[in-house]
């Protein structure tokens, strides 16, 4: 199933290419961790032929408690992004969440995401699909594959082409997510990119009562499963440090893990397209 194929930056997705990576820490907590970061997942994606695209969050507006570490903002935020693709070349996605937001964003990023808390939100949609950037839309955990389809026809008629469809689970009782791959290819079917977003896959929505919790021990087995399946690319958060992180520690990965893991998804795509 051969899906759209666009430039985010420098690098593509979609239209049967190399898998994607999208990856870096949940939210900036120091130049110092996104440097790491950055750089470190640069050297991983060379050597395995990989496009990527670095990815952290200037402010998470959907933090489990009100005493939670949110980020810099969205000025110090986008300085810190800018100085990520001056310094190492790579091209840059963040959350966007108010619609006055996007145009400013976009000044910067090479992509904008919105988070699967606000997928339906039309005032938000339409404001990233007129900057006529790539827009990543995480379906979100209380909508099925089968209504994603509504979501597209919003960006389209707000003038976007650029869409990638991201997949990270769906709420299953209390403080639990689960991934139905079936969405995948479900979500393949309307033509567009999709993206599967491992590690909040893994979250356990205020699961630790005052923070969200996860599950970083099945990051390795989900991600095979996805590429069995078959995805244009991968969304995880990745830290030096995740024991260390101020948001979604739980659930990112080691940047120690992340060659290793992605060396075995490529293995298994090619397996899987025979």
């Amino acid at each position: 199933m051969t899906t759209k194929r666009f430039k985010i930056g420098n690098v593509e997705v979609g239209g049967g290419g190399p898998m994607l990576v999208i990856a870096g820490p949940c939210v900036i907590e120091s130049s110092a961790v996104v440097d790491e970061t950055a750089a470190g997942l640069k050297e991983i994606c060379a050597r395995l032929g990989l496009p990527l695209v670095f990815k952290s969050s200037y402010d998470k507006a959907n933090r489990t408690s009100l005493d939670s570490f949110r980020g810099p903002g969205m000025d110090d935020g986008l300085r810190v992004l800018a100085h990520v693709k001056a310094t190492y070349g790579l091209p840059i996605i963040t959350d966007v969440h108010e619609p006055d937001h996007a145009s400013v964003v976009a000044e910067v990023a090479d992509a904008l995401q919105i988070p699967a808390f606000l997928c339906r939100q039309t005032d938000l949609i339409t404001a990233c699909a007129i900057t006529d950037k790539p827009v990543n839309i995480k379906k979100g955990q209380f909508l099925s594959p089968w209504d994603m389809p509504n979501v597209i026809r919003k960006f389209v008629a707000s003038g976007g082409e650029r869409l990638m469809l991201t997949e990270r689970g769906t709420a299953f009782g209390y403080n639990n997510l689960v991934v139905d791959f079936r969405g995948l290819p479900v979500m393949r079917s309307y033509g567009y990119p999709v993206i599967f977003d491992l590690t909040h896959s893994l979250q356990l929505p205020g699961g630790q009562g005052t923070s969200s919790g996860g599950q970083r021990e099945f990051a390795a087995p989900m991600l095979r499963a996805a590429a069995a399946v078959g995805i244009d690319g991968v969304f995880m958060e990745v830290h030096p440090d995740p024991d260390k992180a101020l948001c979604d520690g739980p659930n990112m990965v080691a940047l120690r893990d992340v060659e290793a893991m992605l060396r075995t998804a490529i293995a298994v795509a090619e397996a899987a397209r025979g």
